[in-house]
């Protein structure tokens, strides 16, 4: 029996003596193992996992949680197993200890993978059972109490990652103490003069303020004890990081911020706390707009209480919060009260299925995105969720973050009504998808079967769930129409380099995938049809392997083009092609084919290059609208505008867009149109149609602008 475990043995009193034991022994154990290692502060090793038990035996965690802890870090630093460890201690335990292990660094190409990976293993961690991540934040907290050892760069980037991504998780556990303390700590260590400046002032301050705060301490309990409510007062502080936040974000000096101090009051039970409030009300008028009922609609935690800002002695601003005792423990243990007080009570099952929920969220995003960087920037977000909270047609509540909108709701709902929401009635009037939500609006989405999700969304998302789900519905998309364009690339040069026709055995396919490092033939597809492989090189490739001979290629069957195709096929911005129009496909790296017309100044650069461009030709019947540019020089007579715009409208032509040029004493008028037409033959159908005006001076088409002046012909 060692001294070190002694000054453990005291938290771990709500345990059995068998229980005990077992700790005691697997502190012997981890002991040995870290026999001769140090920390950098130069005290033995085993002086960590011990304060880590501490911690969490400080939060009544079950015996498991704290030999796992005792163990957490003897897999990766000395020679025992995972293997060994479930042995001893059973399979539980093990599964804690790996889980735990897995979340250590390893090396990736950069900072921001590195973090992304280890928040997904801590995901996965914790998806099989959150005691990973209570383990992992009281070794995060141990650590962070010792880092004035460590070198100052590394302080700092530790001090990062827990303001970043540790302490909002405690926030979402409902580990209020932890969170508070991981961000005061995290504060010390990432602006360290800040740090010192404020808590300087907070300390000078203490002592001006505490008679005030004894003085409205007092008030309070009076006021309870006159109209006879049994309750707990206590004054709390602001910690640091809050009051440094809200200067930051309120543009605050230090003496500028009055609610440094608040009050909790705990009482009997749920009725007790509105009968508590209205008291307090009698007592201190409360700010308009600064009331807040987490009772009736809990955080997305699990935290429930009153919150109430009162205009206290000389008009200073108090915070009061009001809550039952089981309020106020599920306030600072949140998801760890479901080991700490062992009972049926529906508020501690609900905080489970609200972390389960979380935690089903983030694995369906991860299923989208993996270890990407991508992937921790929508954790991010979901970790950061200053709530508003709506709700469905059937009266369900929903915790959205501020400023989620319409399509937040719509994918929080499900990711089906995500996908095909055309439409949203909020308090059952018609508003767009973009507006932002507020707190007790009522949300209807609408829907259709053939809608899909649209690229301006991401402009106005709140949501990490939207947005992952939004951007991995686009970039499938644009891979399908890439590869349908691709394989018709491909069989197109196969078709050039053998005229008779060939058609490659699978093996043949299989082997010419794998030597582009691919996995199937739609990723060779897709990369030939966004431009990032070029067809009649594999098409030689493939020819190669089959074992044919290739004479000297001819040129490609010209490739169909509907001008339809979306993603993969681009009609250049600088001739504006149209059906009738003689064009080439020229392949762009990550913009796939892009159709110029033959005569396009453009790419007079890349017509001795072979190997950049295709032969492409309309299909008989595109059945598609097409812009084209026109240029009118009519008379400068009244109405004319009106004249020219019906004739076009005459002609079975939309007008996209007009804009005008007239010069000052000039008796011509310029006119731009951007007009829709099915064809060549339609758009000169058109110009016919508007050269029998009589105010109609010129008319010509514009194949593209640059720097106001246009290619045109007539």
């Amino acid at each position: 029996m060692t001294h070190e475990f002694e000054s453990l043995r005291p938290a771990l009193a709500y345990l059995s003596p068998d229980e005990t034991s077992q700790i005691e022994q697997a502190y012997e154990f981890s002991r040995s193992a870290h026999e001769g290692q140090f920390r950098k502060s130069g005290e033995p090793y085993i002086s960590h996992p011990l304060a880590v038990a501490g911690i969490l035996a400080g939060w009544h965690l079950d015996a498991q949680t704290l030999i796992a802890a005792l163990l957490h870090d003897v897999v990766e630093d000395t020679p025992a197993t995972v293997s060994e460890i479930e042995a001893r201690y059973g399979k539980p335990v093990a599964l804690l200890v790996e889980g735990v292990s897995k979340l250590d660094k390893l090396a990736f190409e950069s900072e921001q993978h590195a973090q992304a990976e280890n928040f997904r293993k801590m995901l996965l961690a914790m998806a099989q059972d959150v005691r990973v991540i209570l383990i992992k934040l009281a070794d995060r907290l141990h650590n962070m109490h010792t880092m004035g050892s460590m070198p100052a760069e590394k302080r700092k980037r530790i001090a990062k990652e827990t303001l970043e991504i540790y302490a909002p998780i405690a926030n979402r556990l409902g580990l209020h103490s932890v969170y508070q303390e991981l961000e005061d700590l995290g504060f010390r260590y990432n602006h360290p003069n800040r740090y010192q400046v404020l808590a300087k002032a907070v300390k000078a301050a203490r002592g001006n303020r505490r008679e005030l705060v004894d003085k409205i301490k007092i008030a309070l309990q009076e006021k309870l004890d006159h109209c006879k409510i049994e309750a707990t007062i206590t004054g709390r502080e602001k910690h640091l990081y809050s009051i440094y936040r809200k200067m930051q974000e309120k543009n605050l000096a230090f003496s500028e911020v009055f609610d440094i101090y608040g009050f909790r009051v705990v009482v009997r039970d749920q009725p007790t706390c509105y009968m508590t409030l209205g008291a307090l009300h009698s007592l201190y008028k409360p700010i308009p707009g600064k009331f807040k009922d987490y009772i009736a609609i809990p955080k997305a935690n699990g935290y429930q209480s009153l919150h109430s800002i009162l205009f206290g002695p000389n008009g200073t601003p108090i915070e009061v919060q009001i809550r039952t005792a089981d309020m106020n423990r599920l306030a600072e243990s949140g998801v760890a009260s479901h080991w700490m007080y062992k009972s049926a009570d529906a508020a501690l099952n609900d905080v489970q299925t609200r972390t389960h929920r979380w935690l089903q969220s983030l694995l369906d995003i991860h299923a989208d995105h993996g270890d990407s960087p991508e992937f921790l920037e929508h954790i991010k977000i979901d970790l950061f969720p200053d709530e508003v909270y709506v709700f469905t047609p059937k009266g369900k509540i929903m915790a959205l973050p501020r400023g989620a909108t319409a399509v937040d709701f719509a994918f929080a709902v499900h990711t089906d009504v995500g996908f095909h929401c055309i439409a949203v009635k909020i308090n059952y009037e018609l508003m767009p998808l973009r507006t932002q939500l507020r707190n007790g609006d009522h949300v209807e989405i609408l829907t259709a079967a053939n809608a899909s999700p649209n690229a301006a969304w991401l402009n106005f998302v709140a949501t990490g769930k939207a947005r992952s789900h939004i951007r991995n519905y686009l970039r499938n998309t644009r891979v399908e129409e890439a590869a349908a364009l691709g394989e018709r690339l491909l069989t197109n040069a196969i078709a050039a380099l053998h005229p008779d026709g060939i058609k490659p055995e699978p093996a043949v396919w299989d082997r010419v995938v794998k030597d582009y490092g691919l996995q199937t033939r739609e990723e060779l597809f897709a990369g030939i049809g966004l431009g990032r492989k070029l067809p009649l090189v594999v098409a030689h490739q493939l020819l190669h392997v089959q074992g044919e001979k290739t004479g000297v290629p001819a040129h490609p069957h010209a490739i169909s083009i509907r001008g339809t195709e979306g993603i993969a096929v681009e009609l250049a911005q600088c001739c504006h092609p149209i059906p009738g129009d003689p064009i080439l496909g020229f392949i762009h790296k990550d913009r796939g084919l892009i159709i110029h017309t033959h005569d396009c100044t453009s790419i007079r650069a890349f017509r001795t290059d072979p190997d950049k461009w295709l032969d492409v030709e309309w299909e008989a019947e595109p059945g598609h609208m097409f812009d084209v540019s026109i240029k009118v020089i009519v008379g400068n007579q009244r109405g004319v505008l009106a004249k020219v715009a019906s004739a076009i409208a005459e002609h079975g032509s939309n007008i996209g867009n007009i804009a005008m040029e007239e010069e000052d004493g000039s008796p011509y008028t310029v006119l731009f149109f951007t007009v829709q037409v099915e064809n060549r033959m339609h758009l000169a159908r058109v110009m016919r149609g508007l050269r029998v005006l009589p105010d109609v001076v010129r008319i010509f088409r514009i194949k593209g602008r640059k720097d106001g002046r246009a290619a045109q012909s007539q």
